[in-house]
């Protein structure tokens, strides 16, 4: 298990982001689908929870083959995906991923969001207090992120919101800058795998923080798209770009509801005081089980006929002298 702690912060306040978040992460997730592979959407709907209260759970399915190191792609089905589920209570948050081919892999994250510059060392002291993490910050303005993934409109350095009039912010722009808001993001990686455990966990961070950086990058540089958003409109937003993103991967799910709370079942609703939780399965994918009622194929006869000794005594085989000729042994 390798646990570390990314701090985010973003010219923004909490209360701004709320609508931001939920625009980033639709729009975001339809730019990155296409062919097969990206982000299709099974489930979105209101849900209510004993601890947190009201929230939105949603379930995704990220299609990312293509995307795998080379010896990751060696050991994975061609049609391979990630099991996203998130409760999101903002300010609060979780989200968990699994896959059913890698039983013994997850990956776990909580959020918290305040109106702070990331200099709150204790917000996660109830969920991890005694556990060792390393903390890390991120800057939007300063920290490289992969070359492909780079566009000048999105770098909060060259851009400038005109509803707002935040941005080009400059290295250490943290310090001074008004509003400000971090996200707190307190993220657990499993794989517990003999031999490969290390080289996977820090693989996973690495690809989590690239994923972070960029994400908070677009939500600040789309801020005068979303920025005069109610939550409804938002919602209707996030409800046609899920639906484009799931034919765009060519998938058709059922329609998604935003519109009321329905009662998951235990196995979704019951979980631990911190969290939901999303039990693991050991079972094979569909793909690669075999149906228990598929016929078998015959490559035998159902009986086996031996040759009559009786008759082998007196076959007559040619160019082989009587002498020489199988005999039946004498009868006492």
């Amino acid at each position: 298990m390798l646990l570390k702690e990314y701090r985010i912060c973003m010219p923004l306040t909490v209360d701004e982001y709320k609508i931001g978040q939920l625009y980033m992460i639709s729009k975001h997730s339809h730019e990155q689908s296409d062919r097969g592979e990206g982000v299709e959407v099974v489930q979105n709907e209101p849900f209510e929870d004993p601890n947190h209260g009201n929230g939105q759970f949603t379930e995704k399915r990220v299609y990312l083959n293509s995307k795998l190191p080379s010896w990751a792609r060696a050991v994975v089905p061609k049609i391979f995906y990630v099991t996203e589920k998130a409760w999101n209570y903002y300010p609060y948050t979780i989200t968990e991923y699994t896959c059913s081919f890698l039983p013994k892999f997850s990956i776990h994250i909580e959020t918290k969001y305040e109106d702070n510059k990331g200099s709150n060392d204790s917000i996660f002291d109830s969920e991890a207090k005694d556990l060792e993490r390393e903390v890390c910050f991120i800057d939007i303005a300063c920290d490289e992120i992969p070359e492909r993934y780079y566009k000048e409109s999105e770098d909060p350095k060259h851009f400038k919101s005109e509803k707002t009039g935040r941005g080009q912010l400059r290295e250490g722009w943290r310090d001074s800058h008004q509003p400000i808001m971090c996200s707190y993001k307190l993220v657990t990686v499993k794989f517990e795998v003999w031999g490969l455990q290390t080289r996977v966990e820090q693989f996973v961070h690495k690809v989590v923080r690239d994923i972070l950086l960029i994400g908070h990058r677009q939500a600040f540089a789309w801020v005068d798209e979303w920025y005069d958003m109610t939550m409804d409109e938002v919602r209707e937003f996030e409800r046609a770009t899920q639906e484009a993103t799931n034919q765009k991967i060519g998938v058709f799910p059922p329609v998604i509801s935003i519109s009321s709370i329905p009662l998951l079942p235990s196995s979704v609703r019951s979980a631990p005081s911190s969290a939901p939780s999303t039990p693991l399965s050991s079972d094979a994918p569909e793909f690669l089980s075999v149906p228990k009622d598929r016929p078998r194929k015959k490559s035998a006869p159902e009986t086996l006929t031996l040759p009559d000794p009786e008759k082998n005594a007196t076959l007559n085989l040619p160019g082989v002298p009587s002498s020489d000729r199988p005999c039946r042994p004498k009868s006492e």
